[in-house]
Parts: C-alpha cells; structure tokens; sequence
C-alpha cells in the first residue's frame, strides 16, 4: 500500500482506513474466486452504498457524501488495491448518476438520487454502439416523441453492469437533422424492467470476469417524458461532461491496481531467496521494484493534481486526459513486471498478479483508448489558451465497458 497518503482532513483519512480495513477483510478475500466464477458482486455495491462510498462525489443534500473528488479517487484506488472489479463498478455507478446529479430537476433528484446513491438501485451507462465507439456523434439510437413519452429504440454496446444494473443513463438521438449531428442528441434515465429493454449474454472477456458488460437492446422502449435529463439535444454535453470525472476513476482505479500488483511483488522479493539472498537484494530485480514504485507514484500525482482542478472549479479536461493515459500505461507496465517478478509463480493463477495483468489491458481501453486520450492532449495543446473544450470529434466513448 501507499507509504503515506497526504488528506486534506482528518476525516478524510479516517475514511480511507475505513475502505483500506473493509478492503482487506470483506474484498480481499473474496476477490480470485469470485473472478474466477465470473460472479457478479452485487450485493457488494448494496454494502458500499450503505457505508456511503457509492455516492461520495455528490452533495449531501441529494443523499452522497459531499466530499471532494481527491477524497473519493483515493477511495476508489483502496478498493480497486485488491478488486478491480469493485473499483471500476463503484467508478460507473458514479458516472451513471451525473447526469441526474448534475442535470437533474429538484424533483427528478429527490425521486431518484437517495436511492442510486445509496446503492439500493445500481447505476449503468450506455453512450457506446457497436458503429459509435471513439464517435459518439454517430449513434444511431434513437429517442422520439410520443404525446408525453419518448420511445427508444437502438442499441448499446459494451455497457458495464449490463444486464444488472437497475437503471440505465442512456444518450439517444432525437433530431436527425445533420446540422445537428452533435447537438441533437438527448439523456434519458431508463429503468431496467421497461418493457422492450433486453441484454444480450455478457461479453467473454480476458479479465475483470465479475464485472458484467454486455450489449443492450432497445426496441421501441417507452419512458415518460419526465425521464429527459436537461433539455433535448443537452445528451452529449452531458455524457462528455460526465467523461471528464470517469477518466479520472478509471485512472484512480488502474493505479490502485498497480499499488496491488507492486504490494505482491514486493512481499514475494522478500520472502523468495537465491543465491542465498532474498531476491530483492539483488540490483536487477531492486531496480525493477523501484521503477515499479516510481512509476506508480508519477500516475497518483498526476491524478490527483486534476482531482484538485476539479475540486476547485477550474477546466481539468486535458489534465484528465493525461490522467487516465499515464495510469492506465504505468499499470500496464507495473503489472507486467510484477509477473516478471514472481517468474514462473507468476504465470499461474495461484498468485494474483497474472489477473491483475490481464485487468490493466482493459485500463488503457475504456473511458477512451489512450490512442485517442493522446488526440484530446496534443489538441488542447493547440488552442491558444490552453485548455479544452471538449467535443464528440476529440472525446471517446467507452471503448469496452461503461
């Protein structure tokens, strides 16, 4: 685990022993077999929920914990530390409950909010189609008006909970008019049990087996009109809005990833011995560990230098995107040499460091290849400002998952 943590209060570090303690002895445990089964945990998020990690980001007024986004991705890397599965959940969840968060009416929220974020109704997230991934300008799904429903009908690929979750924050189009090919796109919250909404089997993946992605149907599924969140054509200001913040779990969640993969390895040099020497004495394999260290540390400060943007009002985009691509690469790299680490050990699925291998994969995939995070930086490099604004040509939705 991290040598030292720096808080901005004294209850927020006690917030995070508590997640690090409830990691350990409820997750942890658990972790490799639920994996290995492919079971989805959700009883796990009916827990968090209770404990009031689900809704930590948002204000307390709407039932979240009303911290500061610093706070809650620290959260978010303790639980991801031991379980990826659960790190990226609660990350999706969260982003499920933007657009009603931010967006919402008074009413909307108060009927709403309490419960999403109270993890009694789990949240999933479908802006992804099978021909819109790095695109979302380009969906297809539709959303048109009916006296004072909307019925949608399309689909939606790669949605995370997919299948599970109990409501779904769903972007669909309701102009076609190709001038607004962007603009007409609109937000809907969309119960799971509406007639016509359907998921197809989950995805055979090559890591994070507990967290369910699947693709999901609509076809021609009403929804009363009092589920548009915002205004008509508001749907892609808000999904990319929401992008900006999830960037930041998926990085908080790969760095608590890696924290996990360098946490083993370390314990394995130290116990391991050759030559009469624990492993770790020796430079080559010392060096590795500390590259390990370095790299891990370089993704948690800048991570956590966009949270503060965040936190305190200013653009944060392209510090997002920084963000995600320099965690999400270092993980893939920490939990590569973690395996080298271990050797032959670390081949086999009795160590934990394979599967967390296979997990980073995934890390540089969703909330936005890294390809196209490198397009988001080098852009907002251009303006001549220097920040961003953010649009469907320079943003991604979630390639894999979300």
């Amino acid at each position: 685990m991290p040598a030292s943590r720096v808080l901005p209060t004294e209850e927020a570090a006690d917030l995070i022993r508590l997640v690090r303690e409830f990691a350990a002895e409820k997750l942890a445990p658990r972790a490799a077999q639920a994996e290995a089964e492919g079971a989805f945990p959700r009883e796990i998020f009916r827990t968090l929920g209770a404990l009031g990690i689900l809704g930590l980001p948002y204000p307390e007024a709407d039932g979240g914990g009303g911290q500061p986004y610093e706070v809650y991705l620290q959260v978010l890397e303790e639980l991801a530390s031991v379980w990826a599965t659960i790190g990226v959940g609660t990350s999706v969840h969260a982003l499920s409950c933007y657009g009603l968060a931010t967006r919402g009416t008074p009413e909307q929220r108060e009927r709403w909010l309490p419960d999403l974020l109270g993890g009694d109704l789990l949240g999933g997230y479908c802006l992804s189609e099978p021909q819109a991934g790095s695109d979302p300008g380009a969906m297809t799904t539709k959303a048109v008006r009916e006296g004072d429903d909307y019925v949608i009908t399309g689909t939606k690929a790669w949605v995370t909970h997919g299948g599970e979750a109990d409501y779904y924050m769903v972007m669909a189009r309701t102009s076609d008019d190709p001038a607004e090919r962007a603009a007409g796109i609109s937000c809907f919250l969309v119960p799971a049990d509406a007639d016509g909404l359907s998921a197809d089997p989950p995805e055979h993946k090559m890591g994070l087996m507990g967290s369910t992605t699947a693709t999901m149907r609509f076809d021609h599924v009403r929804v009363a009109s009092d589920r548009l969140l915002g205004a008509e054509g508001d749907g892609l200001k808000i999904a990319l809005g929401g992008l900006d913040s999830g960037r930041l779990g998926i990085a908080a969640v790969a760095t608590g990833l890696a924290q996990g993969a360098l946490d083993r390895a370390v314990d394995y040099a130290q116990e391991r011995e050759t030559f009469g020497r624990k492993i770790s004495d020796h430079q080559g394999l010392a060096f590795v560990l500390a590259d390990m260290e370095a790299a891990i540390q370089s993704a948690r400060a800048v991570t956590l230098h966009a949270a503060r943007l965040r936190d305190q009002g200013m653009p944060f985009s392209r510090e997002a995107s920084i963000a995600k691509l320099v965690a999400t690469d270092n993980a893939m790299k920490v939990t590569t040499d973690a395996v080298q680490v271990l050797g032959g050990y670390g081949y086999t699925r009795d160590f934990p460091v394979e599967r967390y291998m296979r997990e980073a994969k995934v890390m540089q995939i969703f909330e936005g290849t890294n390809q196209i995070q490198r397009m988001v930086i080098s852009r907002s490099l251009a303006k001549p400002s220097g920040t961003i604004t953010t649009t469907a040509a320079t943003t991604t939705a979630h390639e894999e998952s979300h």
